[in-house]
């Protein structure tokens, strides 16, 4: 089974374009996502419509993040990519009509609800923020190291 890697990619190519501090076109967010500049600009959107990012036409121009990084829960960011579904299961109705497949279904139901819930708890909980704390001097000390030690060969 294929799993939506939606929400992690766009989470890592909002924090680039935190770390870039400027706007980053569809095709520097493409390397950075390891995807292409047209599923960019695609997911984006959904971004700005929830006015979570803005974008900029011309020279110059690019994504940037449109409300602090506090202010956007990962409970916004999947939101705006339509709710993919996270749990990874489902029931069984072949036989609508048979007890213990009701019982099944019924128990599974509820549980899939309380597990929405509590990612949703959970998602609502943390912010870009919290991530860009949780990297942030490491990835500034190992990107002035790559700068400082790149030699041209």
């Amino acid at each position: 089974m294929k799993r939506d890697s939606r929400l992690s990619i766009v989470l890592h190519g909002l924090l680039h374009m935190e770390a870039h501090g400027k706007p980053m076109t569809s095709a520097e967010l493409a390397v950075c996502m390891d995807t292409n500049p047209v599923v960019v600009r695609r997911t984006m959107a959904g971004l700005r419509d929830r006015g979570l990012v803005h974008s900029e036409k011309g020279h110059g121009g690019g994504w940037t993040i449109a409300r602090p990084l506090g202010e956007i829960s990962l409970l916004d960011i999947h939101e705006s990519l339509g709710e993919p579904d996270v749990i990874g299961f489902s029931n069984k109705e072949e036989s609508p009509g048979c007890l213990i497949e009701q019982a099944v279904n019924r128990e599974l139901d509820a549980t899939r609800e309380e597990m929405r819930a509590a990612f949703a708890a959970r998602m609502r909980a943390i912010t870009l923020a919290d991530i860009w704390e949780s990297v942030r001097d490491r990835f500034v000390a190992h990107h002035n190291y790559r700068k400082d030690h790149h030699h041209d060969a």
